[in-house]
């Protein structure tokens, strides 16, 4: 496998889209917290994301609205504004047995430590895990791009997380990004493992000289 650098928004645009194909549940008591929080606690890696609603006046803010914890079958989508931060998903992000993979963490954990205190553990920053890789994009749609070849919608991300009800939209978004996390960080320890994998060569200046010259 040939593993880009980088990857244009033009061409990003023609790649077919992606969804979660599993099953998503959306949690909003305390019950089905500790459901869902005991599943997951049996899993070894889970990918995770947040969603906060958008403010668009100056000066104000909200706390985050949505926590999204996926396996490879299943999405949790946790309704923090209903719920809060409880104790069970507190001990899910501090076990060090479970491994929680997702991208910009620094943001999501600050915005969760706004809604109760805790020691996060076994954290792994795709930003930081790609870098071997020699991919230099940063966001997780251009990741997801250069090595899936598609595309992550990003159509809902300014959308209201703390409305009564969530869209089907809402719900496939914010599972997809919580399970492409994990996605990447699988692939990428395959090719680790099997070392079937090479860095494509980067754009040579000598092109850019030519083009220069021509125009003389």
């Amino acid at each position: 496998m040939i593993v880009r650098r980088t990857i244009d928004k033009d061409e990003l645009k023609e790649l077919p889209k992606t969804v979660f194909p599993g099953r998503i549940y959306v949690i909003q008591s305390e019950a089905e917290t500790e459901r869902a929080v005991a599943y997951l606690q049996s899993r070894s890696v889970i990918g995770i994301d947040s969603e906060t609603r958008p403010s668009f006046t100056k000066g104000q803010s909200h706390k985050v609205a949505l926590l999204q914890i996926s396996s490879e079958e299943c999405c949790f989508l946790f309704r923090l504004n209903m719920t809060g931060l409880t104790q069970p998903l507190v001990d899910l992000l501090e076990n060090p047995a479970v491994i929680k993979v997702g991208l910009s963490l620094k943001d999501d954990f600050m915005m969760l430590h706004k809604r109760a205190p805790f020691n996060q553990q076994a954290c792994i920053e795709l930003q930081e895990y790609v870098r071997p890789f020699g991919i230099q994009d940063k966001s997780l749609q251009k990741i997801y791009g250069i090595l899936f070849s598609e595309k992550i919608s990003k159509s809902q991300r300014l959308s209201n997380w703390e409305a009564d009800v969530l869209t089907d939209a809402q719900k496939q978004y914010a599972a997809t990004d919580a399970w492409a996390c994990l996605n990447i960080y699988h692939l990428l320890e395959e090719l680790k493992r099997t070392g079937n994998y090479e860095l494509a060569p980067e754009e040579e200046a000598t092109e850019k000289v030519k083009v220069g010259s021509d125009q003389q």
